[in-house]
């Protein structure tokens, strides 16, 4: 009898203990989530635009103050963040979530403090006003969150501020890069017009007391923006001469944003070996038989013995490469071509099944002016604080500056077989799968801060998976631009590095990407621009996709004849797009 009543007293004491326990963890939880919300309210109060498109509306009546006094202030709350986050809470008695929550809130926080003590967009990056411009009314306007008369008000504070906001902009802007402040001009055109056309269209709906009010401010809005264009093509454009390297920035931004568990070291090295097995392995093999029916006059051994085995091998790539590019749409035709390509792949999946798609249409339209120059597909998904389900792909229309020999290059990058892999791997089921399900699985912060390695580099393993399956009937010139694709995310990787943290020229980075990364002068100017413009986007998509192959292989060691690729990729989409070695974490720890 004694020992039962000392069974029970130990069973009551474990599970008090583990009651106490659980008290700590969610007194701490609440803490980090006390902190959190704290956190995110000052974030938008500072950045309040981009609080409106998140969904986040206390601050619709606000533009932002990016004046030195203001930025000051701000970087002190950063200070007192970090503190909180490091003597306020105890990690180690918090739930998993709240685990990965903290640190993934370090990470948002090292990245504003990134932002404030190196890259200073405010100071350096006139697209950052662009930004602005762009989106503080027209939302405001257009999207039925609040009542109207709440949004023209908001509205109309926002267009008072305006010109104080401009006046600010061009005191504080000092020496940009080229690139954005040329960026910035191309898209003003697209920023009048909303002003002067779009706004006063969308201020028709707005009760009259209240329209007179607006259309107002806006008419003091537009010999702002008028002087502001003025400013920059005259005044800021001429003295743009500033650093397009990050330098030691990149290092800290790469570790912050990639969170990934591969040393960056062994990433280069990989990267190094694997294009040199992709083009002298697999495309040569590919491209070999093709190379002797259309170079039937070619004698290939004296080819290789005259330039070496190298060379030889590159030019009988580069010469398929070369017949199969002149197989293309029309500009016109582009467009189209990728919404009809969208649902071949898609049928082909579900016939298949290789992966699980979600019951919902994708839109694929045309990129607005005001966003074009800074990458050509640009993914519109809702806001985080939101419950829409409207996902959009925009593709950029061809630049109205180009020539006739930059549009034939591009559609010659963009031939009717590499289309398929950019259209898998960017709108279709590409970018859209993964954020359609971080949508439906992921925690606000998760929305706010999502791994763009996951979302730009998984998809990349399930091309090949097609290609298999005979997607396309096996057809090797279909497989030889899987494989070009597959390619560019290698050399990539490669050039983000060698730009920012190297000491590659313009001249360096595009003979580079066309000698060895096979593509066409246009594409690799539009590459050029992409990494000066956005820094570690190039990058993503081979970390991603490393990670994943990492992440696939344990997998399999773990699930033995069990292993099905299909419930891997379910697993690897269903927790939402959680940094990478979190994801590891929650993949392997079954």
């Amino acid at each position: 009898m004694r020992k039962i009543v000392i069974s029970i007293f130990i069973f009551i004491f474990v599970l008090s203990s583990t009651g106490i326990v659980w008290s700590q963890q969610n007194e701490e939880d609440g803490k980090l989530q006390k902190i959190f919300e704290e956190y995110m309210d000052a974030l938008w109060k500072f950045y309040p635009t981009a609080g409106t498109m998140a969904g986040f509306h206390r601050y619709d009546n606000k533009l932002g103050d990016f004046g030195e006094k203001n930025v000051e202030k701000r970087m002190e709350e950063l200070d007192k963040f970090n503190q909180d986050l490091v003597t306020k809470v105890d990690r180690t008695k918090m739930s998993p979530e709240f685990q990965i929550t903290h640190e993934m809130l370090m990470d948002a926080l090292d990245s504003e403090r990134l932002k404030f003590e190196q890259l200073i967009p405010w100071e350096y990056d006139p697209l950052f006003y662009n930004t602005i411009f762009i989106n503080c009314v027209r939302p405001l306007l257009k999207n039925e969150f609040a009542p109207l008369d709440t949004r023209a008000k908001n509205a109309t504070d926002r267009l008072k501020d305006l010109p104080k906001l401009i006046k600010q902009a061009k005191e504080i802007l000092k020496n940009p890069t080229q690139i954005s402040t040329e960026t910035a001009i191309k898209q003003f055109p697209a920023i009048f017009e909303i002003f002067r056309t779009e706004l006063p269209t969308l201020a028709s709906q707005v009760p009259e007391n209240q329209r007179t009010k607006l259309l107002s401010e806006l008419g003091k809005v537009i010999p702002a923006l008028e002087d502001y264009q003025n400013y920059l093509r005259n005044e800021l454009l001429p003295k743009s001469a500033g650093n397009f390297r990050l330098g030691e920035a990149h290092v800290r931004f790469l570790r912050l944003t990639l969170q990934n568990n591969i040393p960056i070291q062994e990433l280069v090295e990989r990267a190094r070996a694997d294009v040199k097995n992709i083009t002298e392995v697999e495309m040569a093999i590919v491209c070999l038989p093709l190379y002797r029916l259309m170079y039937p006059d070619v004698d290939m051994q004296q080819l290789t013995s005259q330039r070496g085995e190298n060379e030889a091998r590159r030019i009988i790539i580069k010469g398929v490469l070369d017949k199969i590019k002149e197989e293309h749409v029309s500009k016109d035709e582009f467009l189209d071509k990728i919404r009809s390509m969208t649902e071949e792949i898609k049928s082909f999946l579900n016939e298949k099944q290789l992966i699980d798609l979600p019951d919902m249409d994708l839109n694929i339209e045309p990129m607005p002016a005001e966003y074009q120059g800074i990458t050509w597909t640009r993914f519109v998904t809702p806001g985080a604080y939101e419950t829409s389900q409207n996902f959009t792909a925009q593709i950029t229309p061809f630049p109205e500056d180009w020539n006739e020999q930059q549009i034939t290059s591009f559609l010659e990058e963009y031939n009717n077989y590499l289309l398929y892999f950019y259209t898998i791997r960017t709108i279709y089921p590409g970018t859209f799968i993964p954020y359609f399900y971080a949508n439906q699985n992921s925690s606000l912060l998760e929305k706010l801060y999502p791994s763009l390695p996951l979302i730009k580099g998984w998809s990349i393993p399930l091309e090949e998976k097609l290609i298999f399956e005979g997607f396309g009937n096996y057809d090797l010139r279909r497989r030889l631009n899987q494989l070009k694709f597959k390619l560019r995310i290698v050399t990539d990787f490669i050039a983000e590095f060698q730009i920012h943290e190297g000491n590659w020229t313009k001249e360096d980075a595009i003979n580079y990407m066309m000698r060895v990364g096979f593509q066409t002068e246009a594409e690799a100017e539009r590459k050029w621009n992409r990494i000066l413009l956005l820094p570690g986007d190039a990058a993503y998509a081979y970390v991603g996709v490393q990670e994943i192959l990492d992440m696939e292989t344990e997998y399999k060691q773990l699930k033995g004849d069990s292993f099905s690729q299909k419930e891997f990729y379910k697993e690897l989409l269903s927790h939402g797009a959680l940094p990478l070695r979190h994801l590891k974490k929650k993949i392997l720890e079954q």
